[in-house]
């Protein structure tokens, strides 16, 4: 072959290469147009857990976990340490002392809680930022079980919502740059009540005006393995009015709340989508040791990890399912049941607006969701 020929023959080749690079390259750049991925940057990640008790001395110290503790929480640290907030429902007072008006002095069965304050270290260790007291046993040892569990958190810079209906129904914590306001609601005289929806309108309103985002924590619901589903009317339980839920998420939701997280049942209920805003209906118990029948529905535990766009929109959540096995204490577990239980409870509840929820946890939005 001459000279001439090698020349051309090299320039061909050079341009082919060179055509299939800019297809490749515009194929690429029109699939990353297609297919937009969200960045860890542009959105706030919220581990979110139900209901917390480490152990009570309100009987006696055969309610304490072994360890006195120490070992509770140590398998779902590096998942709550991992988000921007973690969250969870602080079912009971934290103090040393005081009495009660809920147990006779010789009550081995009263569910009254007593958590020593020391276990208060366990809960900073595993990353909690924010704790909501709006709850049905946050009062079990009065105003001063409640003045000394607000002090313990304060003294670890934890923050805390829902322990009174005004000055400290509503905390504001920052991270990426925003404001992030928890407001708690219960079902008592004592907190912010879910019943009352005019008064949580304007708590929420409120709060939208110091805060970028709004994230809305209630306990509510009737409790048990037979209250697994959302009912769409008020529920009642032990007498007490226990809220229409489905109404107050979306009254919340109405008035700026972006984010619900809901606990007291003691079992997982499903989730739904409402105007591009997340409701979970219950997260279950989290860490609940010595006191509570922990059996199938009632043991299984889940850490809802849900990531917000940083305008409060849902953008995609994980459920990491786990159980407590013997007297208490979250335990991961691959088996799946929770993810299965939450799946199914949603989809047979809110088929409609409910998120759609893989095998291995993760959830996204459906292509519509409720309006």
């Amino acid at each position: 072959m001459s000279r001439k020929l090698s020349t051309i023959a090299f320039a061909f080749v050079l341009g082919i290469f060179a055509l299939s690079a800019f297809q490749n390259k515009t194929v690429h750049s029109q699939t990353l147009k297609t297919n937009p991925t969200v960045k860890n940057s542009d959105t706030l990640t919220i581990a979110a857990v139900g209901d917390i008790m480490l152990g009570s001395t309100s009987i006696n110290d055969t309610f304490l976990p072994p360890n006195d503790g120490v070992d509770m929480l140590k398998g779902v640290t590096p998942i709550l340490s991992a988000a921007d907030i973690a969250f969870g429902n602080l079912e009971g007072p934290m103090l040393e002392g005081g009495k009660t008006s809920k147990c006779s002095p010789k009550s081995t069965r009263c569910f009254a809680f007593r958590v020593p304050t020391r276990y208060g270290k366990y809960l900073k260790d595993a990353g909690f930022d924010v704790l909501s007291l709006a709850n049905n046993h946050a009062a079990d040892f009065g105003d001063f079980g409640l003045e000394s569990t607000r002090n313990t958190l304060d003294e670890l810079g934890i923050k805390h919502a829902g322990s009174d209906k005004f000055g400290l129904a509503t905390v504001i914590i920052e991270s990426k740059g925003k404001k992030i306001a928890f407001i708690g609601f219960a079902t008592n005289a004592i907190t912010p009540n879910i019943t009352d929806l005019e008064f949580a309108k304007k708590l929420v309103t409120e709060a939208g005006k110091k805060a970028d985002i709004v994230i809305v924590s209630f306990h509510g619901g009737a409790e048990g393995p037979t209250a697994q589903n959302v009912p769409q009317r008020n529920e009642v339980f032990a007498g007490q009015s226990r809220g229409n839920l489905p109404l107050f998420s979306k009254t919340v939701i109405d008035a700026g709340a972006d984010l619900v997280l809901g606990h007291g049942p003691h079992v997982l209920r499903g989730m739904e989508i409402y105007k591009d805003r997340l409701v979970v209906y219950s997260m279950g118990n989290f860490a609940t040791y010595g006191m509570f029948r922990l059996e199938n529905e009632t043991a299984l535990t889940t850490i809802f990890e849900i990531k917000l766009a940083l305008n409060g929109k849902f953008v995609s959540g994980k459920i990491h399912g786990g159980k407590q096995p013997g007297k208490g204490g979250p335990v991961l577990d691959n088996s799946g049941d929770a993810v299965r239980k939450v799946r199914e409870l949603s989809t047979a509840d809110f088929p409609l607006s409910a998120p759609k929820i893989n095998d291995d946890g993760t959830f996204t939005p459906q292509m519509q969701s409720s309006k």
